[in-house]
């Protein structure tokens, strides 16, 4: 197998790199019937919710600095249009597979949806590793995937968002480059983007903020104490370091984080402002020198009062689901925990604040950014904190009530809620012949 930037190239299908994500929109799908049954959804409904409606995979060629072009692998799908224009973020990542993103796609209709936005799911996202390119080259690169998907794509269509390895100057390349297309600037076509362009306030830290916020109902529904617990957070980027710093306010002590290459664990708590300056100036949280070494996967098993998995999906599976010891999952990340693990954690007593839940901060301030753009009247960061905070608190709410009224656990209730509001808006419009 050969390695181009970072992606691998498989020569048989079976050498292909991506076995994890590849069952990953069967997850998604196996947890979409769990609820569907629960809720009592009618079949021609689960045919559809178990389809993605557009799917497009674009290859396209980028020029490298030195003069060499590579053809770079894209995806862009869109779940359900039905409740209004798609949403979703786009990653860059070695590991991205049509797979992964269908499965991401799907779980945003239901994070749209749980929250009550007027948004049908979308995802996007670039089969490449980012570290290995250069600024020029990045921005090579997302220009012309943005012109891939352009067709696709819009304002009133499908608005993208950062995600895994993307940012604000990646949002701002695509405003650009669809706005240089369209002949006008349309500052609309994405959210996330810098406060210059339109981008809204209180959004970098909306995700974890977001989290921060279904914490604190969680705990006090289930007797937790936030002021004196302990808090585990495996992912170190924007939702994991913002979730550190907000439960760091609260007075949780932070005794472990991660980022890609491993992460560090101090029983007595993390300095993190010693750990962000370590970060910046060496690029990872390892070798951090007041804490020990922790593995990924050894990390998510420390006794700890609160688990935030803020990385990638996959994580807590029916192999290592039985050693978790936290109280409260909240999934900062997108799929992090498989179906098995779920009745795992649910027997053991471990209450789970699922990803459509948990991690709806981001989308909701994302909402937020686009009405701000449609109306060109930008809102006060204490607006839009205020705001996103009632959005959470009443959907940790419904979701709870949900859960009660079937016995169920609390991903099944964000699920049976999020689906019976896209059943209910899809009889409503019916079937176009």
């Amino acid at each position: 197998m050969s390695v181009t930037l970072g992606v691998p190239t498989p020569t048989t299908e079976a050498e292909r790199g991506h076995a994890a994500s590849e069952s990953l929109f069967d997850v998604a799908v196996q947890q979409f019937h769990i609820a569907a049954e629960v809720i009592g959804l009618e079949h021609h409904l689960r045919e559809i919710f178990t389809h993605c409606e557009r799917e497009l995979t674009v290859n396209f060629p980028v020029e490298m600095d030195d003069g060499s072009i590579h053809v770079v692998t894209g995806h862009r799908v869109q779940h359900n249009r039905l409740p209004g224009p798609t949403k979703g973020g786009i990653r860059f990542h070695e590991n991205v597979s049509l797979s992964e993103v269908r499965a991401l796609a799907m779980w945003m209709t239901w994070k749209c949806s749980v929250v009550g936005l007027p948004f049908g799911g979308a995802k996007g996202g670039v089969e490449i590793n980012p570290k290995l390119l250069s600024q020029n080259e990045l921005q090579n690169l997302t220009r012309r995937y943005t012109t891939e998907i352009q067709p696709i794509i819009g304002p009133n269509k499908d608005i993208p968002a950062p995600d895994v390895n993307t940012n604000p100057q990646i949002m701002a390349w695509l405003m650009d480059t669809y706005s240089m297309n369209m002949g006008y600037s349309v500052p609309g076509i994405t959210t996330g983007k810098p406060l210059a362009l339109g981008g809204s306030e209180g959004r970098g830290e909306a995700t974890g903020r977001g989290c921060v916020f279904v914490l604190e109902e969680a705990a006090k529904k289930y007797d937790v104490a936030l002021d004196k617990s302990v808090t585990v957070i495996q992912g170190f980027g924007n939702a994991g370091s913002v979730t550190a710093r907000c439960m760091e306010e609260i007075g949780s002590r932070i005794v472990a984080v991660s980022d890609s290459r491993g992460g560090i664990y101090n029983p007595k708590g993390l300095d993190l402002d010693a750990v962000e300056a370590h970060k910046a100036r060496t690029g990872s949280v390892v070798d951090f020198f007041e804490a020990e070494a922790v593995s990924n996967q050894d990390i998510l098993e420390i006794q700890c009062d609160v688990l935030v998995p803020a990385a990638l999906e996959g994580q807590i599976r029916a192999d290592n689901a039985d050693r978790i010891k936290a109280k409260l999952v909240a999934e900062a990340a997108n799929g992090p925990t498989s179906p098995e693990a779920d009745a795992i954690l649910h027997d053991k007593g471990i209450v789970v604040l699922p990803d459509i839940l948990a991690n709806a901060g981001g989308v909701t301030v994302s909402y937020f950014e686009w009405v701000q753009a449609l109306q060109a009247f930008p809102w006060t960061a204490d607006q839009v904190n205020e705001r996103l905070r009632e959005i959470m608190q009443r959907s940790f709410h419904n979701v709870v009530a949900m859960s009660e009224k079937h016995s169920v656990d609390l991903r099944t209730g964000a699920l049976g809620s999020a689906i019976n509001r896209v059943a209910e808006i899809s009889r409503l419009r019916g079937v176009y012949p």
